[in-house]
């Protein structure tokens, strides 16, 4: 007989009995044959025999089961099913990670599949792209994942939103402590927003330029604000979320839309903040009012007074912009009069200028169309007249400027506070022109148009023309040269104001940062003696800054801002780098290059709230009615600081150390 557990490969044999399964020896004893194990089972499994009973050891957790034939091998599928060490198993030499490095060519490494990494990036894909959070819960996308990764167990909806929740909570936290350690003032706009469910949103953005001088804007809230919406709860929400993100003592300007509520919530929060003295200029600048809202305004009041004269065309563009068989018609006659079709018709919104003027710029080019579709088509019967055509022409040429103007605007991409000041003096030089106009009717147009832009534009232009002021491009020549257009014989006055504002930031900057220095009287009388200059018996050089201080002439001490209003102004070109100038430029005027900082920060529009709300609209959809406010928040705003950090912006995306943090 063999020891047991041996085979029996070399022992020559002279026959078999089929019955046992058995084989005989040449003296005639029997040997047992070693029966092939043929269950998946055994792959996992080392079998032996112990005191003569068969065995499975584990080969994870080194368990001991019983093996015998008669039990089968269902209790080891079931033990396999349970076993901690065998699904903990370190998979890293059965998967290869592929990285592509060009064309052809890929680099093999290893790969560790993380169940919580996977819950992660797929609740930051739903975050980034407005995925539907009951994509979870999709067939389809089901088997796409497992496809991919047949280890990875899809989660449920509830799951996916918990795992948003956490992630918003993070970035939130590391949102605000980068926001509170940075040594700037922010800028914040503000907007409210009705979804399809009939609540009421406030959108509030947060606008700075970090230390790497680059400019940057985020949503932060997103939050729900029950009615009513009066100007007490709209500025207990504004107060709230200042002291909440420690910002109430870092804040430079509000940028709202021009209306009466927002002129009473930010009195209010004025009012509430101004006991602290941490606002700018005692908050003459605080209040911001929306530059793309006002150029609204302004152009509506001229296009009341031309509705008559347009209305014609208006008719038309509507007739033949109703049916689609009527659009196939004047494209045919377009055609036959050989005038390419690259634009349609478009009917405007009355509340929407721009529209307005996109319509008539459109119609213009289509003008020989109409007469020649009213021989074919009866009912149609309101074809402009020549002299009606002329004045839409004229009134398109000049609206162009403000079309322009108001894009600027209302870019998304906003340029810094200091190109805005020209755009507004040369809407104020056109105005002018065209008062002189021979058309009565553009006249008029003008006289109203100018009413209402003096009667928004005075509050507002005081940033700008500060920023303008430290562009050195221009500094204090740009004034010289507009002002004299729009204020005529107040043009000393004006531009007295306008430096003595600048002397007035430079000494609070100067004084709350303790940088400062004797400057000049030019300034106001507090910025003559800035600082009394003292003995420090650790600085023996101090009794020689009191030596140049006594015998410096009175007056004659210059300040940061006098040398660089005295430097000559720097050649105009187009693609100069206002930020990247002042950076470099910050060790000759350190006060200046702080102002700055924080004045080319603030924006003009409320634009980048509103862009919120086409956002918003997309994920409150009518299959997403009930989404929860708070998760709408989370989504809104974790978007936005999650697609800086894949632009590649200044916030530092996680360590996989810290995923661990998230789930």
């Amino acid at each position: 007989m063999t020891s047991e557990g041996e085979e029996n490969f070399f022992m020559p044999s002279t026959g078999s009995n089929p019955a046992t399964g058995s084989t005989s020896t040449t003296d005639g004893s029997l040997t047992c044959k070693k029966r092939k194990l043929t269950s998946i089972v055994w792959n996992e499994f080392e079998k032996v025999i112990i005191d003569g009973q068969d065995y499975a050891i584990c080969k994870h957790c080194k368990s001991k089961l019983k093996a015998d034939s008669k039990n089968g091998t269902k209790h080891l599928h079931v033990h396999l099913d349970r076993c901690i060490k065998r699904r903990n198993v370190d998979i890293k030499q059965q998967f290869l990670a592929i990285e592509r490095k060009g064309y052809g060519k890929v680099q093999i490494g290893g790969f560790t599949f993380g169940q919580d990494i996977s819950r992660e990036k797929l609740a930051r894909a739903i975050i980034l792209h407005e995925y539907p959070l009951s994509i979870v819960d999709h067939a389809g996308f089901r088997d796409f994942a497992s496809s991919l990764q047949p280890l990875f167990k899809m989660v449920s909806r509830n799951t996916i939103k918990d795992d948003i929740m956490k992630i918003y909570e993070f970035e939130k936290g590391k949102m605000s402590s980068y926001l509170e350690k940075l040594e700037t003032r922010m800028a914040i706009t503000t907007d409210m927003w009705t979804s399809n469910q009939k609540k009421g949103y406030m959108a509030i953005t947060v606008h700075y330029i970090d230390e790497s001088w680059l400019l940057h804007h985020h949503i932060v809230r997103f939050v729900y604000v029950p009615p009513p919406h009066t100007k007490e709860v709209l500025s207990d929400v504004l107060l709230d979320f200042l002291l909440d993100w420690n910002m109430d003592r870092k804040l430079s300007t509000i940028t709202v839309d021009n209306c009466l509520s927002n002129d009473d919530m930010i009195d209010i929060l004025s009012e509430k903040l101004s006991s602290s003295g941490s606002l700018l200029l005692n908050g003459k600048i605080f209040h911001m009012r929306c530059a793309a809202h006002v150029l609204n305004l302004i152009v509506k009041e001229g296009l009341d007074v031309i509705r008559v004269e347009i209305e014609k065309i208006r008719e038309s563009v509507a007739y033949w912009s109703a049916t689609p068989s009527r659009v196939e018609k004047f494209e045919d006659a377009a055609r036959q009069l050989r005038l390419p079709c690259n634009k349609k018709l478009c009917l405007d919104c009355k509340t929407r200028w721009n529209s307005t003027y996109l319509m008539l710029s459109i119609a213009i080019t289509y003008k020989d169309v109409f007469p020649r579709l009213k021989q074919r088509e009866k009912l149609y019967t309101t074809v402009p007249s020549e002299e009606e055509w002329n004045l839409a022409r004229e009134i398109c040429e000049r609206l162009k400027l403000f079309y322009n103007i108001t894009k600027l605007f209302s870019g998304r991409n906003y340029p810094t506070a200091n190109t805005f000041f020209i755009k507004v003096c040369e809407i104020k030089e056109a105005l002018y022109d065209w008062l002189i106009c021979s058309n009565e009717v553009v006249s008029t147009m003008a006289s109203s148009m100018l009413e209402k832009f003096d009667k928004y534009w005075s509050g507002c232009h005081i940033v700008m023309a500060i920023a303008v002021v430290l562009d050195p491009r221009y500094k204090m020549k740009i004034l010289e040269f507009y002002f004299p257009i729009m204020y005529g014989s107040e043009t000393s006055s004006e531009i007295g104001k306008i430096r003595q504002l600048c002397y007035d930031l430079l000494f609070e900057y100067q004084s709350k940062s303790k940088m400062g220095q004797q400057t000049s009287s030019h300034g106001a009388s507090s910025v003559s003696n800035l600082f009394e200059l003292t003995y420090d018996e650790q600085d023996p050089l101090s009794k020689f800054d009191l030596f140049v201080h006594s015998t410096s002439e009175e007056g004659h001490a210059k300040s940061e801002l006098d040398y660089y209003l005295e430097e000559t102004v720097l050649p105009r070109i187009s693609d100069f780098d206002v930020l990247s100038w002042w950076k470099t430029n910050g060790i000759k005027y350190p006060t200046l290059q702080m102002i700055v900082r924080d004045i080319y920060a603030i924006p003009v529009s409320t634009v980048a709230s509103e862009s919120a709300f086409s956002t918003g609209g997309r994920m409150v959809s009518k299959h997403r009615s009930r989404l929860h406010p708070n998760t709408l928040e989370a989504l809104m705003c974790a978007q936005s600081w999650l697609g800086n950090e894949m632009e590649g912006g200044k916030l530092t995306i996680m360590d996989e150390d810290d995923e661990s943090l998230l789930l």
